[in-house]
C-alpha cells in the first residue's frame, strides 16, 4: 500500500470547504462521547456504553436505511448488571432517528485517530483541486452526494447489518474517483514502503487505480460495516459515483502542469 503525501497540481482558490471538513472532522471526533471518557479517565465499560449509544443514534445502520425502521431496543448508554455480569444496558429509543440524515451525521464520525488521520491527509491531498474545479458550494454538493452514494450502496449490499457505518470514506472515495478522472497525469508523491519508505513521483491514475482496484479486491470477500474495520464496498461504490459526475467535466479541465523530470526525489539532469 502506497501512502500519498504531496501532488504536484496546484489549486487557483483557497478550499474553504475541504479545510471546512477537515476541522469539523477533527472537532466532532473530539467531543464523540466515547473518545472524550477516554480523555477524561472513565472505565473502558463506560466509554464502550456511552459510544455505543451515541453511534446508534447518529451512524448508519443499513437495516434502518434499507428497511426505514427504527429496533424496538436500543443501547442507552447507562451500565447494567446482569446474569453475565456487568453490561451496557438497551431500552426502547428515547429518541427520533431519521436514518436518511443519519448518512450525514455518519460522514464526520471516525472510530480511532488512525481512521481520522487517514482519511482527512486523502482529503487535505486530493480534495484542493476537485474543489478549485467545481467551486465551493458545487464541491460541498458534490462531497455529500457521494457520501450518501457510498452508504447507501453499502446498505444495499448489506441490508440486514445492524452495524454502524461511520466515517467520510465514502465521500473521500468519490473525491478520489473524480480526481482520477480530471487530472490522471498529475503527479503525485508517494511513500513506498519497501524496507524503508521510498518516496516516488507517480501519476495520479497509478495511484488512484492501484487503490481502487485494491478495495474492489477487498469488498469482493464481503462489505463490513463495523467501527473497527472498514467497509471497503463504500469505498468502490463512493469512487465509482465520483468519477461518473466529474466525467461530464472532463473537456474543460485544465490539465496540471508538467513538472520537470524527477528521479528518487532529485532532478534529473539533461546533458
Amino acid at each position: 500500500m502506497v501512502i500519498p503525501v504531496h501532488d504536484v497540481n496546484p489549486a487557483r482558490r483557497t478550499p474553504y470547504v475541504t479545510y471546512a471538513l477537515i476541522a469539523a472532522g477533527v472537532l466532532v471526533f473530539l467531543f464523540t462521547p466515547g473518545i472524550a471518557g477516554s480523555v477524561a479517565g472513565q472505565s473502558e465499560l463506560a466509554q464502550l456504553c456511552h459510544l455505543q449509544a451515541f453511534l446508534d443514534q447518529y451512524a448508519v445502520v443499513p437495516r434502518e436505511l434499507v428497511h426505514h425502521r427504527m429496533p424496538d431496543l436500543v443501547p442507552t448508554g447507562a451500565i447494567g448488571v446482569g446474569p453475565q455480569g456487568p453490561g451496557c444496558l438497551v431500552g426502547p429509543p428515547a429518541y427520533d432517528k431519521s436514518p436518511a440524515l443519519s448518512v450525514l451525521s455518519a460522514m464526520f464520525l471516525h472510530s480511532s485517530w488512525l481512521h481520522l488521520l487517514g482519511n482527512m491527509l486523502f482529503l487535505l491531498i486530493f480534495g484542493n483541486n476537485i474543489e478549485d474545479r467545481l467551486g465551493h458550494v458545487r464541491f460541498a454538493l458534490f462531497y455529500v452526494a457521494c457520501g450518501y452514494a457510498a452508504a447507501y450502496g453499502f446498505a444495499l449490499l448489506n441490508d440486514d447489518s445492524g452495524d454502524p457505518l461511520i466515517g467520510a470514506s465514502g465521500a473521500i472515495a468519490g473525491v478520489l474517483g473524480a480526481y482520477l478522472v480530471l487530472y490522471p497525469k498529475a503527479r503525485v508523491w508517494v511513500l513506498v514502503p519497501f524496507l524503508v519508505f521510498l518516496p516516488l513521483r507517480l501519476p495520479a491514475w497509478i495511484v488512484l487505480g492501484f487503490w481502487f482496484v485494491l478495495q474492489a479486491v477487498y469488498s469482493s470477500g464481503g462489505g463490513v460495516s463495523e467501527a473497527g474495520t472498514v467497509a471497503y464496498a463504500a469505498h468502490v461504490v463512493g469512487f465509482l459515483a465520483g468519477m461518473l459526475l466529474a466525467w461530464p467535466l472532463r473537456p474543460g479541465t485544465p490539465p496540471p502542469p508538467e513538472p520537470r523530470s524527477l528521479l528518487w526525489g532529485r532532478q534529473a539532469r539533461h546533458a
